[in-house]
Order: C-alpha cells, then structure tokens, then sequence
C-alpha cells in the first residue's frame, strides 16, 4: 500500500443503500481504534431537491448525488485499507483490482468536499428544483384568481420562483406570471 504523508480523498464502493451505514460504521471505527490520523473525514455527496408536485405541494428532499458511494479522506496505509476494506456493506475501493484511486484536487472540489480559497464549498448541500411541467408544456392554474384556466408554459424562472403561462383571454392571448406551485401540468 502506498504510504504518504497527506491525506487525499478516495472513492468506497457499498452496496445500495447502505451508504450511510458504512460511513456511520466507519465513523465509529475510526473513533474506537483511534486512527483519525488516517482516516480524517467521511462524507456522502448529497443534494437537495425542491419538488413541485402535481397538486401544487412543494417539496423539498434531500438526495445522494452518487448513491452506492461515499467519499473517504484518509491516508493510504496498510492499517487504514484493511479498517474501510472490512466495514460490512462496503465493496471496495474504486480503481484497478480494489486498489484506491485517489481523487485529484479539482475532481474533490467539484464533488463539494474540498475547499477553494479558502471558501468551504461543502458547507450546504447543492440545491435544485425538479417541476413536473417543462416549457412549452400545456398546463392548468390550481390557485389564485386565475383558477382551472389552461395555458401553454412560455418560460420559467426557477431562481424567482415564476413561470410565465400564456392564457387565451377575450379571444386574445395574455401572458400570465405565476408562482411555480400555482399550476400543474394538464392532463386533458
């Protein structure tokens, strides 16, 4: 095993849904034997997702961005690879034949477990918003004034929370700014 002296982050393949059974597992590991000199943190890479339901319920879950796969910092000894190796559920390191690969510092951040310049960029989990309507989409208004009218998605603004519906109107069509949990997609 290789033996240096910096801690790098390393890719642990478990079985799904285990994810954080391994990592809680681990964790109490590392604490028992006394080896946070080795393995130093243990995360999984997770998401949150706002969902705008159907009914116009908004929803906000927390996701894994990679499930099956938690993200250990350690250094890479014979010691440190046999505790993370034998954790039950874990299948292995990812690289040729169980040997860790080392992520590179780019692939870490970009992940959200390393820092730049000195800004902690895993300090809140990555945020995005899945709607059950995408533009151009037919769509009917479930509250407010403008209610059971039906309209065609011309845009959406998630970072605003609005979506722009035009409506046909007095035999003309009048675009309409709404909230995204005030239509749903028409099912007529």
């Amino acid at each position: 095993m290789p033996d240096n002296n910096q801690a790098k982050w390393y890719v642990v393949h478990t079985y799904s849904g285990y994810e954080n059974k391994v990592a809680n597992d681990l964790a109490t590991m590392v604490e028992s034997r006394g080896m946070q000199d080795l393995i130093q943190d243990i995360k999984i890479p997770t998401e949150i997702v706002t969902e705008v339901k159907d009914s116009g319920e908004v929803k906000e879950v927390e996701r894994k961005l990679f499930p099956s796969y938690v993200l250990v910092k350690m250094i890479v000894t014979n010691d440190s690879w046999y505790v993370v190796r034998n954790i039950r559920g874990c299948t292995g390191f990812v690289g040729p034949a169980s040997k860790p690969v080392p992520l590179t510092l780019e692939e870490a951040i970009k992940l959200g477990v390393e820092k730049q310049d000195g800004v902690d960029v895993s300090a809140g989990a990555a945020k995005t918003i899945e709607l059950g309507y995408a533009e151009g989409d037919n769509v009917v208004i479930i509250d407010g004034p403008l209610k059971d009218y039906s309209g065609k998605v011309k845009s959406i603004d998630i970072p605003n929370n609005n979506v722009c519906v035009v409506l046909s109107m007095f035999g003309r069509e009048t675009p309409v700014e709404l909230e995204l949990n005030q239509i749903s997609l028409d099912e007529n």
